[in-house]
């Protein structure tokens, strides 16, 4: 789908250069269609921006309904771990992207809100289950900026240690 690789070079982009170099006419270039193009689907850079955070969320949301588990957080390492064997890192080039508009990061705040408090009260040790989301976040934050963290190896022990934090119901 078009749109799909618009988001995809407009990631790329963010994830390779930065958030100056998130222009219209670079993303167009990335992607293989004029500006015209990229305007079709996008009006304008903030209008990318929403549909990089958008999509962030919703696959997010995806990844964690599709993982096996009793408890949110159990679905939660998964989905994470999930996410990083993907290679793709976007939640980092997407937060970059939005970090100067309040407006568009808004909805990614809520997610990570909604991500980190959800099913907490029903889980049999609550605080226990947040500082095992709490260490997804940071494996998320270290993973997009060190490649050797990736390998099957250390992600597997990390996932198994992750659910063993919380205890004999996982």
């Amino acid at each position: 789908m078009r749109r799909d690789e618009l988001l995809d070079a407009a990631e790329e982009l963010l994830c390779d250069q930065g958030s100056a170099a998130l222009t219209l006419a670079a993303v167009a270039d990335r992607a293989g269609v004029s500006k015209g193009g990229l305007l079709y689907h996008y009006g304008s850079k903030e209008a990318l921006i929403k549909g990089m955070v958008e999509r962030l969320i919703e696959e997010f949301d995806e990844l964690v309904a599709a993982q096996p588990g009793k408890i949110y957080t159990e679905r939660y390492v998964g989905a994470t771990m999930a996410a990083v064997r993907s290679g793709r890192l976007r939640r980092w080039a997407v937060v970059t992207g939005a970090s100067g508009n309040l407006f568009l990061l808004a909805p990614l705040r809520e997610a990570m809100a909604r991500w980190h408090r959800e099913g907490l009260s029903e889980e049999p040790d609550p605080l226990g289950s947040q500082i095992v989301r709490l260490a997804c976040e940071g494996l998320w934050d270290v993973a997009s900026h060190d490649p050797e963290l990736n390998s099957e190896d250390d992600l597997q022990a990390l996932e198994t240690r992750l659910k063993a934090l919380l205890g004999p119901t996982a």
